[in-house]
């Protein structure tokens, strides 16, 4: 009898054999494949069963891919600078440097227990400087082509984590990472001018076959849209003020106008009525985040005091403030449409300003409006010279005829804004700048790099705005490269982004001191064929990858301008209640224990066995039981069929085959979850085959080397038990035959007038009228009224209309 199925006799063997006997070799004449996760932030918590989904989907595709031909790349590093980082350093009391350390040795000996084929030797790491070096230099590029910049501009300011973040940062006004209320504060900001990028970002989206609904995702952050700049005239004043619309059509329409608090005219223009006012809302507005702002509900404003002349028609329009404009969006400034405009109508109601509408469905005029009317197309009234003509005509015609009139010009524009680059943090990648009197900021010479952290005791954030690293003169003093004279470093280092957005190109020649990537391997290896990680990383990771990626492209390091071929995003394993798993909630599922009690390949089985891979799932503990009672049952039908010497027939023919479609069909539809419950189906059909006349081995065989990507250590230890001395992993993956499939009987439905009487079998390929002689035997008596018709449906139906 053979010996019982102990998962962890068998994992320890065929762990140790992996590490002597790797599977994933390049041999250099095997074509490449490149499966990349999504590098993680090596969190004190440790992984849970949620982080081991993303990689267990990677390692069963990197290893179906293995089974196919191909070479490999499968490399695993981390993202470890930034603030998650060095808030748990403070939060541990130790340095940064240390307690990443740490963590990165704990995640590391966990990401080991999912035996992934992953390629230490490619490992990377985003502290490293070794690493960060090129993370400079590409900053440096960036900065000699014009795209890296400063600017004093007010940003989103967490008081508790005390730096600068991103509008992607906050979370219903709150910081993403502490929770503390967002303010604003006017900071000295180093950008990087992705927006010169935006037309390029948007175009090629169509070349990736990416998840439609993130490519959708992208192009809306993008936000690209045609309209015009019109200038409206500041009564009393030699002031202009530029707003952009894509309603140039409804310009008659425009009754009052908003700027955003930040204007730089906002405080000039209130009156000695109103300045208390307008001083006292531009001073709230500054306590909110911008994305807060454009989620309130309530609209709010104030009025200046001040007029503007619409260029169109003379008319005086007030000009107000309002939170709900933003700085950083078109110009600052909007003209208000309110009759053809929700927002606009309800600040109007609310204000009482005149709503004048422009656009009528019939050209007749809706009196007493209730709602604005939003409808796209119509004719227009009340409007001049432009009375009659159809407005969705106008829309395109207007920016041209408002050029012509010397009151603004037509323009195309995009919500993208440039992205904010600094952080006021110690653990980052300091930004490689010189600031000289003389010469202004100079780049830190290529050859100096890199332009290492200091090593500080204490490097808390100031609560200034300033860095830590401004405290520690003797490295913010030195000379300027370019004149010699004295200057000062550049004191806010890089935002965690900056290494994510580009590792995936250091993998393949991680130990080149040389230069960032060598061409020769750039070329044979990159860019990623698949991508795996988590849709929250759908908009901002990928778009900076791309940007930087194209950048890279331009300048000649690589020759391809889109990092990631294929994009497939796992949904996430949440805690009871769908509430996501962490620490603080007391809800994180530790993957370490169940791979003790189960093993790694029940809980890599369990893991896609708990729903479609792209959607959330909850985690229920008591079902991985059910995957370890499949493997164990799995384990007992190939031991026991092994030798018994049972030739195929065509039944047992028919089920390889239909095996070897449905899971290599599901596998290639990402159908993860059906994989599964396909291989529990086919064992229990081939262990009621086993005891009716036994299994032959090739079919057996099959199953195993299907089973290898999933469970690969069970795989092993059944391919070795049947004879064979090479990795189950250097077989080829196996094909199936249609014709072999193919049913000799199939049952049909007999029917009277559409109603079922009886069913039939027939041999597949019978013929029509065989088949119709049987059926009406099998109906018998109760065939007694005239035939009118007689149907078949070749394989499912014979229906007979009598009268």
């Amino acid at each position: 009898m053979a010996t019982p199925y102990n998962h962890k006799a068998i994992e320890q063997k065929w762990r140790k054999h992996w590490q002597e006997h790797p599977v994933n070799v390049n041999d250099g004449k095997k074509p490449k494949y490149y499966c990349l996760d999504m590098f993680p932030y090596p969190s004190g918590s440790g992984l849970h069963v949620g982080h081991w989904r993303g990689y267990v989907i990677s390692d069963v595709w990197s290893r179906y891919k293995l089974l196919n031909g191909y070479y490999v790349i499968h490399p695993m590093g981390w993202d470890a600078f930034g603030l998650p980082a060095e808030n748990y350093a403070i939060k541990m009391g130790t340095h940064p440097r240390i307690s990443t350390e740490a963590n990165i040795k704990n995640i590391k000996r966990q990401i080991n227990e999912i035996s992934a084929i992953y390629d230490w030797d490619m490992e990377v790491n985003t502290t490293d400087p070794e690493f960060y070096k090129w993370t400079q230099w590409i900053f440096v590029k960036m900065f000699k082509k014009g795209l890296a910049y400063e600017k004093q501009m007010p940003i989103n300011w967490c008081p508790s984590c005390k730096t600068g973040l991103a509008n992607e940062e906050v979370v219903n006004g709150k910081c993403e990472r502490c929770g503390a209320d967002v303010t604003k504060k006017n900071l000295r900001q180093w950008m990087l001018k992705i927006t010169a990028y935006a037309d390029r970002l948007l175009a090629d989206l169509d070349k990736l076959d990416w998840p439609e609904k993130v490519k959708k995702m992208q192009a809306e952050w993008i936000g690209k849209s045609h309209g015009a700049e019109v200038n409206f005239k500041v009564d009393g004043r030699d002031d202009e003020i530029t707003v952009y619309t894509t309603r140039p059509d409804t310009l008659h329409g425009a009754t009052y106008m908003v700027l955003a608090p930040e204007h730089e005219l906002a405080k000039e223009l209130a009156t000695d009525e109103t300045r208390e006012a307008v001083e006292e809302y531009i001073y709230q507005a500054s306590l909110k985040s911008s994305v807060d702002r454009m989620q309130d509900k309530e609209k709010t404003g104030v009025f200046t005091g001040s007029y503007a002349i619409n260029p169109i028609n003379g008319a005086k329009v007030p000009i107000w403030l309002s939170d709900y404009v933003l700085a950083d969006y078109g110009t600052g400034a909007i003209m208000c449409v309110p009759a053809h405009d929700d927002r606009d109508f309800e600040f109007a109601k609310k204000f009482n300003i005149p709503i004048i509408q422009v656009i009528a469905k019939d050209g007749k005029e809706i009196e007493n409006m209730e709602e604005a009317y939003t409808e796209a197309s119509g004719i227009m009234i009340n409007s001049g010279d432009w009375n009659g003509k159809e407005s969705s005509e106008l829309k395109e015609e207007a920016p041209k005829i408002i050029e012509e009139m010397g009151i603004g010009k037509k323009t195309t524009n995009y919500k993208l804004r440039d992205w904010v680059f600094s952080r006021q943090r110690y653990w980052g990648e300091p930004i490689p700048i010189v600031h000289c009197p003389d010469c202004g900021a100079v780049p830190v010479p290529e050859e100096e790099l890199p332009l290492t952290l200091p090593e500080v005791e204490k490097y808390e954030p100031t609560g200034t705005g300033e860095s830590p690293l401004a405290d520690i003169e003797e490295w913010v003093n030195c000379k300027c490269p370019v004149c010699g004279k004295d200057a000062k470093r550049e004191t806010n280092t890089m935002p965690q982004w900056a290494g994510s957005s580009w590792y995936f190109l250091r993998y393949i020649d991680n130990k080149n001191n040389e230069e960032l990537v060598s061409r020769e391997k750039a070329d044979k290896y990159l860019p990623v064929d698949m991508y795996i990680g988590g849709v929250e990383h759908a908009v901002l990771h990928l778009l900076y990858s791309r940007f930087y990626t194209k950048f890279l492209c331009d300048i000649g390091v690589i020759d391809f301008d889109e990092p990631f071929h294929k994009l497939f995003n796992q949904g996430m394993i949440t805690g009871k209640n769908g509430i996501k798993m962490s620490k603080s909630k007391g809800n994180v599922v530790s993957p370490d224990d169940l791979v003790r009690d189960y093993g790694c390949d029940s809980l890599r089985m369990y893991e896609l066995f708990v729903g479609p891979p792209e959607l959330d799932a909850e985690w229920d503990e008591s079902g991985i039981d059910g995957v370890h009672r499949f493997l164990t049952r799995f384990y007992k039908l190939i031991m026991d069929q092994k030798d018994k010497g049972v030739k195929a027939d065509k039944e047992l023919l028919k089920v390889r085959h239909k095996l070897i479609y449905d899971i290599t069909t599901r596998l290639n539809n990402f159908s993860l979850n059906t994989v599964v419950s396909g291989f529990m189906e086919y064992t229990n059909t081939l262990t009621a085959m086993a005891k009716k006349g036994g299994v032959d081995k090739e079919t057996l065989e099959d199953a195993v080397v299907l089973l290898a990507p999933f469970a690969p250590h069970i795989a092993e230890e059944l391919w070795e038990a049947m004879g064979h001395e090479d990795s189950v992993f250097a077989e080829t993956w196996p094909t199936y035959d249609e014709e072999a499939m193919k049913e000799d009987e199939v049952e049909i439905v007999v029917q009277i007038n559409g109603k079922v009487k009886g069913k039939l079998v027939i041999a597949a390929e019978e013929d029509k009228d065989s088949v119709l002689a049987k059926a009406k035997e099998v109906l018998g008596d109760k065939l007694n009224g005239n035939i009118v018709k007689e149907i078949y449906v070749p394989g499912r139906i014979v229906n007979i209309v009598q009268k």
